[in-house]
């Protein structure tokens, strides 16, 4: 009997470029512009869920009121300072991104992303990375009801691809992928490259941890079955 196929499942933001602090400056310019006075570091734990949900429980624990007006404010004030920090300080892809996603490539591994992010701040990431939605999947929020921590994503991109979610790796730099990945019966692999440790990564499903893309490349024999 052949041996099934593992595929990769990237988020984006934090594992395959450099962006995380970005979003984390964009939602406190959005959070402050609507009044909500919030550490830097708060947000920054919540990075890697959906927006939606993220707005949720920022605004919960504040105590604020949570209306459907205020949470699309809010989403539209953080595309806004995303696209335009991003501008000011371009993002680029992490060390050995494109590199990683060559090798899976050239070695026939199928590979796809699905990220929490909406199209709208994904499109610039992407062209970053060079990757072209119409010869890859890419899972944006807008095409599954749920985001991370809910397994939807990765589910929906497993599905893409054609492939078994459970001979699948999932491969994420928050403890929000790590746990959609449990919740799809996927494994889990960690990367440090979005500001989440090793053991937090660890005690939320990753099975490896590891810097960043390069670091991953360099190891890919740890997660990758050779025939």
């Amino acid at each position: 009997m052949p041996r099934a196929q593992t595929a990769f499942l990237f988020d984006l933001d934090g594992t395959l470029v450099d962006s995380v602090y970005q979003h984390v400056l964009a939602w406190k310019e959005a959070l402050d512009r609507e009044g909500v006075d919030l550490s830097v570091w708060r947000i920054h734990r919540k990075i890697g869920m959906s927006g939606g949900l993220f707005t949720h429980i920022l605004l919960r624990e504040t105590g604020i009121d949570i209306t459907e007006e205020r949470l699309a404010r809010l989403r539209q004030w953080h595309a806004e300072a995303y696209k335009r920090n991003s501008a000011l300080q371009p993002i680029k892809p992490l060390p050995g991104a494109r590199e990683l996603l060559d090798f899976l490539t050239d070695s026939g591994i199928p590979w796809a992303i699905a990220t929490s992010g909406r199209m709208e701040t994904a499109a610039h990431n992407l062209e970053v990375l060079g990757v072209d939605p119409a010869k890859v999947p890419v899972i944006t929020r807008d095409l599954v009801r749920h985001a991370k921590p809910d397994p939807d994503l990765f589910l929906a991109a497993a599905d893409a691809l054609g492939v078994d979610i459970h001979q699948s790796l999932v491969l994420g730099d928050s403890i929000w992928d790590m746990l959609a990945a449990q919740r799809a019966r996927a494994l889990g692999v960690g990367l440090l490259s979005g500001g989440y440790g090793q053991e937090e990564l660890e005690r939320s499903g990753a099975f490896r941890v590891y810097e960043d893309p390069a670091d991953l490349l360099r190891h890919i024999d740890e997660v990758v079955a050779r025939s």
